[in-house]
C-alpha cells in the first residue's frame, strides 16, 4: 500500500532553520521515497512500511536532541505523485 505524508517541523528554539534543513536532508537520503519540499512542508510518498519506518527513526532523532519540537503531519493512503498539484 502506498502512503503520502505531508509533514512540517517546528523546532522550539532559535536557529531553527538548520534543524529543519537537516531533517529534510536526512529524508532525502532514503531510497524508495518521493520527496517534495516547499516553503511550508515536505511531502513524502512511498510504500507504507518504509515511510512509517523512516518517520519513526527521523522523528525520534529530532526528539532526542536538546530542544523541544512540534511535528504536524497529514496522512493519505495514496500516492499523491499521480496527481497534478
Amino acid at each position: 500500500m502506498q502512503l503520502a505524508v505531508e509533514i512540517s517541523l517546528y523546532p522550539l528554539k532559535d536557529g531553527y532553520k538548520v534543524d529543519i534543513l537537516g531533517f529534510i536532508n536526512k529524508l532525502n537520503q532514503y531510497e524508495g521515497l518521493a520527496i517534495n519540499t516547499n516553503a511550508m512542508s515536505t511531502q513524502i510518498c512511498g510504500e507504507f512500511d518504509l515511510v512509517m519506518d523512516v518517520l519513526k527513526n527521523e522523528m525520534k532523532e529530532v526528539y532526542q536532541e536538546q530542544f523541544k519540537a512540534i511535528f504536524v503531519c497529514k496522512f493519505l493512503n495514496s500516492d499523491i505523485t499521480e496527481f497534478k498539484l
